[in-house]
């Protein structure tokens, strides 16, 4: 009888599931559920319904099931990624009493100020959680709920993450492990323990609401019986603690070891590595997150990335293909045109009110082609403006990793390795964080049988690169790029008032 293992990856815009060989880490079957968020919100909210993520869950594993050709006794052991940040809150009965408030929610800017003033400012925030205390975490929509809906404020028994819920719906059990607790802003992520210092600048009694904190290699429990017959498994299934999405992604791309980076392009754009201990931004601009192997994961996150790039492929009705053949017409640099990606906020820079900017406007830098590069160009210094920080903390990259729907795009893996100064490769596996889960889940199954496995000896021997895609810099479009890199800081930086400004003049 094969050993399988599942992987899911419950995100913002679809659900991915992936059946792995045990044996061999091959992907036999897989399986995908689209959804989007709930529409007419105000500005700056973002909610999704829970039940959605069960049932595209239950959609796609059946589908990676079928298509893997497996027997419910086959599959040993399921893991479980989910996006970030999101608050669900449950009554004392387990039931979901509004919508999640998700990574990308901005509308908590003014808690986000409150509790920095009630915790003593920003450095007693680094001091006490290892993070400043930002719009996407967890915390402020706490406080949130708390001032903006008593009612459902005072019914709030329990407090989970995405992948939690998930996991709550599959065993029954309450749990979080550090990996994504760290995403709150209410945990300790040097001591992997609850800050009572936050905790109390929210609620007294919030220390009651949150569920027990596991390892990484722990399992939440097995599968009861109501989620294995939705899913067409035996209770015999184990679910291991499961992770944040970049948690888990960084897993499926073999980022488990120091030196190793992984950046994903997907809606938001990420950079991470691995650490053997905590790695704290004294500005707050780096994640000083907690892994899901038991380790250390210093991130850096923008909110914007396909959603810019999108936004100029919708505009002129461009399937991919005809947007990367428009943005190849146009050299490095784009000609002058810049964009300041900020069209949702930003998170890395700290920019809640940000908006999009189009810098060099000029008829010579106007077509179609300049405008698609731009976008391209823009985001990815986004994100380089984070690795040059990650850089000035002491972690030194040997490969960057590209992942997301930003790494199948040989220009934009050009403009990768020329803006980051670094040799970018890709994966044979692009379900990363779906890989990562079931590698995951592979490894706390196995040391539930008694093997003393490591995480990084499943990833080095299953993580495998795509030695088609290595792309390197080259040393004329470096300079052009550090040169552009520089003015695009600039601009940010001189804009942040005025984006404050224009935000008022909106409302």
């Amino acid at each position: 009888m094969r050993t399988l293992v599942l992987g899911i990856d419950s995100g913002t815009q679809s659900t991915k599931a992936v059946v792995v060989q045990g044996a061999t880490g091959r992907i036999l079957g897989e399986g995908t559920k689209a959804y989007g968020l709930i529409e007419g919100l105000p500005p700056g909210a973002k909610e999704q319904h829970p039940v959605t993520w069960m049932d595209a869950t239950v959609f796609a594993v059946r589908k990676a099931l079928k298509e893997a050709k497996a027997r419910p006794e086959e599959v040993q052991a399921l893991g479980v990624s989910g996006q970030q940040h999101g608050l669900v809150a449950l009554d004392k009965k387990g039931r979901v009493i509004r919508p999640a408030k998700l990574w990308s929610d901005t509308t908590t800017e003014a808690e986000c100020r409150l509790l920095t003033e009630k915790i003593g400012g920003h450095k007693k925030a680094i001091k006490s959680v290892g993070n400043a205390i930002l719009p996407g975490f967890t915390a402020p929509k706490i406080l949130w709920l708390k001032r903006h809906e008593p009612p459902h404020y005072r019914r709030l028994a329990t407090v989970l993450l995405p992948h939690d819920y998930l996991n709550y719906r599959l065993t029954g059990k309450s749990v979080m492990e550090c990996g994504d607790a760290s995403g709150t802003a209410l945990l300790n992520v040097r001591k992997r323990k609850w800050s009572d210092r936050m905790l109390s600048a929210i609620d007294d009694d919030l220390a009651g609401k949150l569920p027990p904190l596991i390892a990484s290699d722990e399992p939440v429990g097995l599968l009861q019986a109501s989620a294995a017959e939705a899913l067409g498994l035996t209770r015999n299934t184990l679910v291991s603690a499961g992770g944040g999405d970049n948690m888990m992604g960084a897993i499926g791309t073999g980022n488990t070891r120091q030196g190793v980076i992984t950046a994903s392009f997907g809606t938001s754009g990420t950079i991470y590595a691995c650490a053997q201990s905590p790695v704290v931004d004294p500005t707050g601009e780096i994640a000083a997150f907690c892994d899901s192997t038991n380790r250390w994961l210093p991130l850096l996150c923008t909110m914007n990335v396909t959603t810019a790039t999108g936004m100029v492929r919708e505009h002129y009705d461009w399937t991919h293909e005809q947007f990367e053949k428009a943005a190849r017409l146009v050299t490095a640099g784009s000609d002058g045109l810049i964009l300041l990606p900020y069209l949702e906020g930003e998170r890395t820079p700290n920019v809640p009110d940000g908006t999009g900017v189009w810098l060099g406007c000029r008829q010579s830098a106007s077509s179609p082609g300049h405008h698609a590069r731009a976008a391209i160009e823009g985001v990815t210094m986004g994100m380089n403006y984070g690795l040059a920080r990650l850089k000035r903390l002491g972690i030194s990259p040997t490969q960057i990793r590209a992942t997301g729907g930003g790494s199948h795009s040989k220009l934009w893996r050009e403009i990768m390795a020329n803006v980051f100064d670094a040799e970018v490769v890709t994966l044979q596996t692009t379900e990363g964080a779906a890989y990562g889960a079931a590698l995951q889940a592979l490894w706390c199954w196995r040391r539930q049988q008694g093997d003393d496995l490591t995480i990084t000896e499943l990833t080095d021997r299953f993580v495998r690169l795509n030695p088609r895609q290595r792309t390197t810099p080259n040393s004329e479009d470096v300079e052009r790029y550090r040169q552009t890199q520089q003015l695009q800081d600039t601009v940010s930086k001189a804009l942040r008032k005025t984006f404050t400004q224009h935000r008022q003049l909106l409302s």
